[in-house]
């Protein structure tokens, strides 16, 4: 959750009136005490007043310089959809605001690493680095300077705010997932920000055809899946669907760590249920696929993601709960292949290696 919330009286929709009037008036100090209005009463508003709220704070983004309380405001706006703004009518500005300071965070880092030495780490993403003299070495204007310098420090700020609508909307992620996905995961690599999280929810897959060859016995079976935030969930909804579907032998999960896996009601704390694999999840290429890693992981092979499973090298087991609460998974069994399908797939994979795929 984004913030904790308050027990008072709100004025939340007041306040969100008074904000937009200033900044329609372009009054710097009237914005600014609405602004602390808004962050003041957003914690301890009504959910009604949330729903009304959200689009119009969202709304707000652009209007607010990047080099303001931008990220600030976008966590009240995500705060609402927590508590039931509409996702899709807060995505585009906040995912765009989460883009913008993607993209600014990585080109401080080109500039930062073009006037360096090639020894010299990256700063630390703190606004204390921020100084007459790193602006000058970004180089540009002052004003533009000082944007990627806070884009830098404040950028995991955007990750709550974004993954408050890209979990509650299979909608907001075909729309926008895609084109985020790439920049984060350039920033991500950088080894100076934890974006775990909003890397995972831009790469879940919704809808996808998925194609399951189980080499114990030379069996197929096309498998649509949804929703799923990591291999772990996908494993437990595999075993699910083949082995308690009577598809392939194992032991079937339990009902719980299934329930789990794919309530559509948001999970409630932690639990301490177990899930136990029943497979070893293999790329076409004979290289592992790690449960700590995504579906997407999975490599496209003549148009569909191809996935193999062969029998558990060790047995593994891990906590059930989903790693997004707010997004269940879904796995359906679409249909079996018939038996030249499955040869002709098996035809362009090769046997199990040593090498691992690494997760993302």
């Amino acid at each position: 959750m984004i913030f904790k919330r308050k027990r008072k009286a709100s004025g939340l929709t007041s306040a969100v009136s008074e904000l937009e009037e200033a900044v329609a008036a372009r009054d710097g100090d009237r914005t600014r005490r609405a602004f602390t209005a808004v962050m003041n009463g957003v914690q301890s508003a009504s959910d009604t007043e949330h729903r009304l709220a959200g689009p119009r704070l969202a709304a707000l983004l652009p209007a607010f310089p990047p080099t303001g309380p931008r990220p600030m405001l976008a966590m009240a706006a995500g705060f609402c959809v927590e508590r039931g703004a509409d996702p899709v009518a807060c995505a585009e500005p906040l995912l765009g605001g989460t883009y913008r300071d993607l993209l600014d965070a990585s080109e401080f880092a080109r500039r930062w690493t073009a006037t360096g030495t090639a020894e010299e780490k990256l700063p630390d993403p703190d606004e204390k680095i921020i100084d007459d003299a790193l602006l000058a070495r970004l180089g540009g204007d002052v004003y533009e300077a000082t944007r990627l310098a806070m884009a830098w420090c404040s950028v995991e700020e955007w990750q709550p705010p974004a993954l408050a609508v890209l979990c509650r909307s299979a909608e907001v992620r075909r729309r926008h997932a895609s084109s985020i996905l790439p920049a984060c995961r350039d920033l991500a690599a950088l080894e100076r920000h934890d974006l775990k999280c909003l890397a995972y929810a831009l790469a879940v897959l919704d809808d996808e055809p998925l194609v399951v060859l189980h080499r114990p016995t030379r069996t197929g079976f096309e498998i649509r899946i949804g929703g799923i935030g990591d291999n772990f969930q996908l494993h437990t909804l595999l075993a699910h669907v083949l082995v308690g579907g009577g598809h392939v032998p194992g032991t079937e999960p339990s009902a719980e760590s299934v329930r789990l896996a794919r309530d559509p009601k948001p999970a409630q704390g932690r639990t301490r249920t177990i899930a136990t694999g029943a497979f070893e999840l293999l790329a076409p290429d004979g290289e592992r696929i790690w449960n700590e890693g995504l579906p997407d992981d999975i490599p496209v092979v003549h148009g569909r993601r191809l996935l193999v499973l062969d029998e558990p090298t060790y047995q593994r087991s891990w906590n059930a709960d989903r790693f997004f609460p707010h997004l269940p998974g879904t796995a359906e069994l679409t249909r079996v292949l018939t038996a030249d399908e499955t040869r002709s797939w098996f035809a362009r994979t090769s046997p199990a290696s040593n090498a691992i795929r690494r997760p993302s």
